[in-house]
C-alpha cells in the first residue's frame, strides 16, 4: 500500500514539477568560501526553503561546496543545520583521529608521548605532515551524510545539479567539478593549503578552491540557470591597527588575493541577480566555536532581503512537488554491495582491507559498520587517508572500493615527550624522551620501536609488536630496556634521610590480546638484574644487587578522551607482578598495583574521580627498589615530589577544574583552566597499618593549559600536617 502510495505520488510530482519549472525561472545559487564564514550559506538556504524557492544549480567553493553539495545530495537546509551544531568542531578538524578512535597501542603511546605534532622519517629524511589537519574525521561525516547518492557519479544527476571548485596546487588553475565522487569532490575544494593535507584527483593534487575563484558566478551561470542568487562570505580585510602578527599579516595577503578574483565575479553580478553578503565582522576563517552564530547572520541577511527574493517563490503545491523530486532523487535504500577491492595503489594494504572489508560483499552498504571499520584501522597511526567509493566494475555490478594511503611523511616515526616538575624549595627534576618507530614491518601492521629518555631518570628500551591479525588483534611483544632512577628515603618529619640511585636492566616476552580500541589484557615473563646504591646520605646505608625473574600480568582499560584533561570516559588498570630472586637467596616481591579514573564534563565544567593503591606483599622494609612513593602534584599535593615511601599505598582524589579560556582562536586553540582537588591517602609498612584514621588529607589548587608540549601546571598544595607546597610541572598528572 505504501508503495502504490508513493507510485501515485511521484506520477503526480514529476509532471508538476516539470512544469513548474516550464512556469519559473530557474535558479542557480552561488555559494562562496569562507572557511567557517560559510556557515552562513546555511542559514540563507532556511530561509529559502521557508520562502519556498527551489533551486536548479548550485556552484560552491571551499565552505560553500560543502554546504551546497550536502543540499545537492539531498538534504534539507534544517538537516544540514542540525548536523553542523551537533558536530564537536575541535575534535572533527583535530590533526589525529579522537582519543576514542585510537589502537590501544597508540593511545599507551599518547601517555608517554605528549607532544602532538610527529616528525616523520623517510627516506633519510626527517619530514612533517602535509598540513596540519589530515581530514580524515570530516571525511567519514561527508561519507555518511551523502550516503544515498553514493553512486551517482554525475553531478548533473543528483537531486539538485551541482559543481564545486578546487584549484590545482601544481598550476594554480581553477578546476571545476562536476563529476566523479561527491564527498572528495567537497573535501578538494575545501583543503587549506598548510591546514588540510591536499586531495589527490584524477592525476591532480587539488586544495582550496578559493586561492583560484572563491564566487564562482561564472560557473553557475553556465549551468543554463535564468537568474542567480550570490552569497560572499568571503575574507574581510582588517583595519592597521589590528594587523599586528605575522599570521594575521599572512591572512591578510591570503584575502587581498581572493578578494580580488571575487570582485571580478561580483561585477559581473546583473540586475536581476540577487547579491547577499552577510554580516559577519571580522569573525575568523578559522573559529568553527561560532558557526551557530555565522548560520544565523546567513539568515538574516537573506530575510533583509526577502522582498527581491519572493519573485523567486513558487506556491506550495508546486513547491511540495519540487521537494518530493528531490527526495526521490536521493532514495533512501543503501546501495548493495556486490565485491569489494583494493584501489590502484594501495595494494600494500591488501590483506587488512580484506580481513576489515570482505565480509560487506553480498549485502547493502552498512555505512556505521564501515565507518567503524575505518575508524579502527585508521587508529592504527600510520596512515594518512583511509577511504571508500562506492563504483560499478564492467558487469555494472557495484561494489566497495578501498583506498588506504600510508603517511606521506613516513611510515616511520619520531615521538617526543618531555616532563618537567620544581616545588621551588630546590627540588626539580626534568625527562626529555623520544620514541621512535619503524612502522609497517609486515601486513598485519607490526612495528619496531626505540626509546631514548634523558634526564634525572635515563632509559633505554626497544620492543618488537608483533600481531598476529587484523581482526583478531593477538600479538607477541619481546621486549628489552635498560634504565636508572632515584628513590628517596625521608624520615617521620619529611627530613630527605638519603637517596638512593636504582639501576636495571630487563629483557622479556608478553602475549598479549587488544579488544577493540580501549581494552587490552598480556601476561609475560621477563628477567631483570641490577643494583641500588646510596646516591646521596649515609654512605654506611646498605646496598643491594638483584637479579630476579619477574612473571607479569595486565588488565587495562583506557576510555579517556584526553591525557591532560579529560573532558570524558574512564580508565582501569591492575597489575601483578611476581619476582622470583634468581641468586639463590629467600628474597621475592608479589606487587599489585590498581589505578581507576572517571570523568565527566557539562559545558565548561569537568570533574574526576581518581583512586589508585598499590601493595607489596612479600618484599622486606630494606628492598628499596619496589617501594611506592607518594608527594607531589596531585599525589599529596601538599607534600615534596617523593617524600613519603611504604610498602603499600593507597589514594583517592576528586578533581574540579573549569575551562577559563584559550590563547587562541579555532583549530589552534590552546584551553586552560583554573582548578582544585581534594585528595586522602598515605603510605604504609604494615597493611595492619592501613585506615582511614590515619590516612592524610591534602587540598590544591592549580592552574593548568593543555599546551602543544602536553599539559602545564602552576599551584599549590597544603597537608593537614601543615605543610605546604607550591609546584610548576609540565606533562602528564591526571
Amino acid at each position: 500500500m505504501n508503495f502504490l502510495r508513493l507510485l501515485a505520488l511521484l506520477l503526480v510530482a514529476v509532471p508538476v514539477a516539470a512544469a513548474a519549472a516550464d512556469s519559473r525561472p530557474r535558479v542557480g545559487l552561488v555559494l562562496s568560501g569562507g572557511g567557517a564564514r560559510g556557515a552562513a550559506h546555511v542559514g540563507v538556504l532556511k530561509v529559502l526553503e521557508e520562502m519556498r524557492v527551489p533551486i536548479d544549480a548550485i556552484a560552491g567553493t571551499s565552505m560553500g561546496a560543502v554546504v551546497g553539495g550536502l543540499y545537492a545530495s539531498g538534504l534539507s537546509a534544517a538537516e544540514i543545520d542540525a548536523t553542523l551544531r551537533a558536530v564537536n568542531w575541535e575534535e572533527l578538524l583535530g590533526d589525529r583521529p579522537p582519543r576514542d578512535d585510537l589502537s590501544f597501542r597508540r593511545k599507551e603511546e599518547d601517555r608517554n608521548f605528549l607532544v602532538r605534532l610527529p616528525l616523520g622519517l623517510h627516506g633519510g629524511e626527517f619530514r612533517l605532515p602535509k598540513g596540519l589537519v589530515q581530514g580524515q574525521r570530516l571525511n567519514e561525516l561527508l561519507r555518511k551524510l551523502t550516503l544515498p547518492v553514493a553512486t551517482v557519479h554525475d553531478f548533473d544527476a543528483l537531486p539538485t545539479r551541482f559543481r564545486a571548485i578546487a584549484t590545482d596546487l601544481e598550476s594554480g588553475e581553477r578546476v571545476v567539478i562536476s563529476s566523479g565522487d561527491l564527498t572528495t569532490a567537497m573535501r578538494a575544494s575545501l583543503s587549506v593549503p598548510g591546514v588540510f593535507v591536499p586531495v589527490e584527483r584524477e592525476g591532480r593534487l587539488l586544495v582550496d578552491g578559493g586561492l583560484a575563484d572563491n564566487l564562482p558566478v561564472d560557473v553557475a551561470r553556465a549551468m543554463g540557470v535564468d537568474v542567480l542568487i550570490v552569497v560572499d562570505a568571503g575574507f574581510p580585510l582588517l583595519g592597521r591597527d589590528k594587523l599586528t602578527t605575522v599570521p594575521i599579516i599572512t591572512n591578510q595577503m591570503i584575502a587581498i588575493l581572493v578578494r580580488r578574483n571575487s570582485e571580478v565575479q561580483r561585477a559581473s553580478i546583473s540586475g536581476a541577480d540577487i547579491l547577499i553578503d552577510p554580516a559577519l565582522g571580522n569573525a575568523s576563517s578559522f573559529d568553527f566555536r561560532h558557526f551557530a552564530h555565522s548560520i544565523d547572520a546567513g539568515a538574516t541577511a537573506a530575510r533583509a532581503g526577502a522582498m527581491r527574493i519572493a519573485r523567486f517563490a513558487v506556491r506550495e503545491p508546486q513547491y511540495e512537488a519540487w521537494l518530493a523530486a528531490r527526495g526521490h532523487a536521493r532514495g533512501d535504500a543503501s546501495p548493495q554491495i556486490d565485491f569489494v577491492r583494493v584501489a590502484k595503489g594501495s595494494e600494500r594494504y591488501q590483506r587488512p582491507i580484506d580481513d576489515l572489508f570482505g565480509g560487506f560483499a553480498g549485502h547493502p552498504l552498512d555505512g556505521e559498520a564501515v565507518g567503524a571499520r575505518i575508524t579502527g584501522l585508521y587508529g592504527l597511526g600510520n596512515l594518512e587517508t583511509l577511504d571508500y567509493q562506492v563504483v560499478k566494475d564492467a558487469d555494472g555490478r557495484q561494489g566497495l572500493e578501498v583506498t588506504a594511503k600510508r603517511n606521506s611523511w613516513g611510515p616511520n616515526y619520531m615521538r617526543f615527550g618531555l616532563s618537567l616538575s620544581d616545588d621551588f624549595e630546590g627540588n626539580s627534576a626534568y625527562n626529555a624522551r623520544a620514541r621512535f618507530v619503524l612502522a609497517e614491518m609486515n601486513q598485519l601492521g607490526g612495528e619496531w620501536t626505540w626509546d631514548l629518555q634523558v634526564g634525572e631518570s635515563p632509559r633505554i628500551a626497544t620492543e618488537v609488536y608483533l600481531p598476529f591479525s587484523y581482526r583478531q588483534r593477538w600479538f607477541a611483544l619481546p621486549q628489552a630496556k635498560y634504565e636508572a632512577r632515584n628513590v628517596a628515603l625521608f624520615d617521620d618529619a619529611g627530613r630527605r634521610l638519603a637517596e638512593y640511585r636504582v639501576k636495571g636492566t630487563r629483557f622479556g616476552l608478553d602475549i598479549g590480546r587488544e579488544f577493540g580500541s580501549a581494552f587490552e589484557i598480556r601476561a609475560g615473563v621477563h628477567r631483570e638484574d641490577g643494583e641500588s646504591r646510596v646516591r646521596l646520605g649515609d654512605p654506611t646505608l646498605p646496598s643491594d644487587t638483584f637479579d630476579v625473574r619477574q612473571f607479569y600480568a595486565r588488565i587495562a582499560y583506557d576510555g579517556l578522551d584526553d591525557v591532560g584533561f579529560p573532558r570524558r570516559g574512564a580508565s582501569f588498570f591492575l597489575d601483578w607482578t611476581g619476582e622470583h630472586d634468581l641468586t639463590g637467596g629467600d628474597s621475592a616481591a608479589d606487587l599489585v598495583t590498581i589505578d581507576w579514573q572517571f570523568a565527566r564534563s557539562r559545558g565548561r565544567h569537568r570533574g574526576i574521580l581518581w583512586a589508585s593503591m598499590g601493595t607489596n606483599l612479600d618484599a622486606g622494609p630494606g628492598d628499596v627498589r619496589n617501594l611506592f612513593p607518594l608527594g607531589g602534584f596531585l599525589n599529596l599535593s601538599g607534600l615534596a615530589p617523593g617524600e613519603i615511601a611504604g610498602r603499600h599505598f593507597a589514594i583517592a582524589r576528586a578533581i574540579y577544574y573549569r575551562q577559563i579560556g584559550r590563547s587562541g582562536t579555532g583549530i589552534l586553540d590552546l584551553p586552560t583552566y583554573i582548578g582544585l582537588a581534594y585528595e586522602v591517602g598515605n603510605v604504609w609498612d604494615e597493611r595492619r597499618d592501613i585506615g582511614f584514621d590515619s590516612a592524610r588529607n591534602d587540598f590544591s589548587v592549580f592552574f593548568g593549559v593543555n599546551s602543544w608540549l602536553g599539559p602545564l601546571y602552576f599551584g599549590a598544595g597544603y597537608d593537614d600536617s601543615g605543610d605546604m607546597a607550591y609546584f610548576l610541572s609540565l606533562g602528564r598528572s591526571f
